[in-house]
This record gives C-alpha cells, structure tokens and sequence, in this order.
C-alpha cells in the first residue's frame, strides 16, 4: 500500500543519511584537527587521561627549565671553585719558595696578597640569579629543582641540595673593606703571611693551606656530583617528556590513513544515501499519475 501521508521508504533513507552526514562529520572533524579524541564527550576515559598528562608534561617542562637555571648556579660554583683552588695552589707554591732562606720575603708575601685579593674577587662574583654558593652570608644550603613527580593523585617537585655551610669558601665579606670572615679559607689561607717568620712557621702555614685544599677539593667533588645529577635528570626528564607525548599520541590522536579511507568512503556512503532519498520521495509523485 502507498500512503500520501507516511513514505516508510524515505524515511528510512532519510534515518540513514542523517547517521551517514553525523559519521561524516565527525571524520572530517578528525581529520582537520588530527584528533580522534578532541573532546570529552568523544571518550570520556582517554580524554581525562590525557588532559591529566598534558598538564603534567607542562610541569615536567618548567622543571626541565628550572633545571636549566640549577645548571647554570652550580657551573657558577664549580667554575669559583676551581678558580679558588688554581689560586690557592699559587699560594702553596710561594709558601714553598719562601722557606729558601736567600728570598725576598716582603717581595712573595707582596704576591701572595694579591692571590688572597684575587681569592675575594672570586667569591664575591660567584652570584646567579642573586645566589651566591661561595659566600654563605647564612644561607646554609643551596637548592636546585630536579624533576616533577606525580604519585596517584598528589604532584611533587624534587630538588636537590648543596651545603653552602660546609663548603663555601668565606662565610661572609664586608662589602667595603672586603675583609672575610669563616669558610674554608679565613683562617688557612687568608691569614697566610711568610714575611719574617721562621721555616716552622712556613712549614705550619704549608700544612694549613694543604687542609684548605683538600676541602676545596671535597667542595668541587660535591659540585661535580651535582652537576652530573642534573644533566642526568635533564636527559631522563627529555625522555620521559618524548614519552608522555608519545602515550598522549596513542590515545587521542587520529590514524590519518585510516581516517582518510574513512572519509571517502562515508562520501560514497552520502551520495548513495542522496540518491536512495531521492527515489524513495520519487515514488510518491507516481500517485499523482493516478488521478489523471
């Protein structure tokens, strides 16, 4: 029976054009963005998982800059420090010459106090971004960031440490006078004076300056350390970025081959649907021959 008032023909054609024209669009909307998944109401589980690690890759990144400028602060110590050792070691060797009893005592101690200058330049220009490792001036510990940790629902920045107390070359320099107070070198080598004194004095004041060397030394050691720590954090955070992306790929974005095959076929699928529209509404004009 044909019915002026309900063509179940073309309605069917027209339940699938309408499913045909949704499926085409969301393939052209994968398609123009990259993603499958771009929404939450595309899939609600993937979506959360990846904005979640989205948001945790940003962090990982400003660690990953942070850890630049930590770099950038222990370099400038260890790059003091080494220059302080360089300088002490000169020291030690005028200590030596001036243990000849035929040397020009007031000449050496004359370089040695330009060395003792040289070694308050130094520290007071070890500074990074407003820290300085060679002065302590009661800062006690110096901290970089290293990494950002997320464990289930809670987030942490970890840092990692340097122990300005024990290591720093003064404790504090009076800005005016430049005198020195603490630290490694204040009382061994700072107060280094080989002017009319006798062999033994020499002798102590050579065992003081070896003592400070081998804590200059230990405070290199540690700069090192740290410095090998954030170059292998900074390779490890470079990694672990590659690999968030990579799981965040994997999970909401589209498969351009697949979607371009896709894609033409449900463009197939709509000019079929078009046509099988159009010859079920057909159908309804040959009434009208029926009543000619």
């Amino acid at each position: 029976m044909t019915s002026i008032n309900f063509n179940s023909s073309a309605s069917a054609a027209l339940q699938t054009l309408s499913s045909i024209n949704k499926s085409l669009e969301q393939t052209q909307s994968s398609v123009s963005s990259g993603y499958k998944v771009g929404k939450a109401s595309d899939n609600v589980a993937y979506w959360s998982i990846s904005t979640t690690m989205d948001s945790d890759n940003k962090a990982l990144n400003a660690a990953s800059d942070a850890l630049g400028v930590g770099a950038a602060k222990v370099d400038t110590g260890y790059a003091a420090m080494q220059s302080a050792i360089d300088v002490v070691n000169e020291i030690k060797t005028k200590i030596v010459t001036a243990t000849e009893s035929s040397t020009d005592k007031s000449q050496i101690q004359l370089e040695v106090g330009k060395l003792q200058e040289q070694l308050v330049s130094i520290a007071k220009g070890a500074s990074f971004s407003g820290e300085n490792w060679m002065v302590n001036n009661a800062a006690n510990t110096g901290t970089v960031v290293d990494g950002f940790v997320r464990t289930g629902s809670a987030v942490e920045v970890t840092t990692a440490s340097y122990d300005i107390a024990n290591n720093a070359l003064f404790e504090s320099i009076d800005p005016t006078t430049g005198v020195t107070t603490g630290g490694i070198l204040t009382d061994d080598v700072m107060s280094v004076n080989v002017t009319d004194i006798t062999t033994n004095s020499l002798a102590t004041q050579l065992s003081n300056v070896d003592g400070a060397l081998a804590k200059m030394t230990k405070a290199g050691g540690a700069l090192g350390a740290l410095t090998t720590r954030i170059d292998l954090q900074t390779n490890y955070a470079s990694k672990l970025s590659d690999a968030i992306d990579s799981g965040v790929s994997r999970l909401v974005d589209a498969d351009m081959e697949e979607e371009s095959a896709k894609l033409s076929a449900l463009q197939t699928q709509q000019q079929l649907a078009v046509q099988s529209l159009s010859i079920a509404n057909s159908s309804s004009q040959s009434i009208l021959r029926l009543f000619q």
